[in-house]
């Protein structure tokens, strides 16, 4: 059973993130006393927890990949169509997404692009399996790979929030946008792909884009 001091620690350290979180996105260039002034601790509390800046982003950027991933799962349960899998698995990551896309290229510098794409396996490997599936079934044509197709998705998905960041896409229509990107990237034909898209965000098929 944890201690005291561990359970106090543990509640400092995610109160640091939160506000971490909600202080870069003010202002990427926030430091760290500036963190710690906002989170109500000294600042020896905060390099406690966390030696550096890039320490910290990179400790939101894993908060990020691990709620990504639970989303994506989320998304994808009960859905057996490969295609259907694939559009609901990316409507439901970009709305996790979506809340850290401003923290992007920071994440970039701090981390680099190689360290957020390691981060990324555990929800490369479910992806791979629904890919390879639709690929063998033959709904998804693409000419590529099931890793080349999850490579590309990912690049895709990471320019298309530098996209919303630098107002060429609209935030509110970013998520179905994604989700007919990745489809039609994949082999699905676009009207298909446009169709199956409004189709779970309007409910059609009986569930919410966002619902579990």
């Amino acid at each position: 059973m944890p201690s005291r001091d561990t359970s106090r620690a543990a509640a400092n350290r995610r109160r640091i993130l939160d506000v971490a979180f909600a202080e870069l996105l003010r202002d990427p260039d926030a430091s760290m006393d500036q963190i710690a002034r906002a989170a109500g601790v000294v600042r020896r509390t905060v390099y406690g927890h966390f030696p550096t800046r890039e320490a910290l982003v990179s400790a939101i950027l894993d908060d990020a990949v691990e709620m990504v991933a639970a989303a994506r799962a989320s998304g994808m349960e009960g859905a057996t169509d490969p295609a259907e899998s694939l559009a609901r698995a990316t409507l439901a990551a970009w709305q996790v997404a979506d809340r850290y896309r401003l923290l992007l290229a920071l994440a970039q510098r701090s981390v680099t692009v190689q360290g957020i794409r390691e981060r990324l396996a555990p929800v490369r490997e479910a992806s791979l399996e629904m890919l390879q599936r639709g690929l063998d079934q033959g709904l998804f044509t693409s000419s590529l790979s099931a890793p080349a197709l999850m490579f590309l998705h990912e690049q895709m998905l990471m320019a298309l929030m530098d996209a919303v960041n630098n107002g060429l896409l609209a935030s509110d229509t970013a998520g179905p946008a994604a989700a007919v990107a990745v489809l039609t990237v994949s082999g699905v034909p676009a009207p298909q792909a446009t169709d199956l898209v409004s189709k779970l965000g309007s409910g059609d098929d009986g569930r919410s884009a966002d619902s579990g």
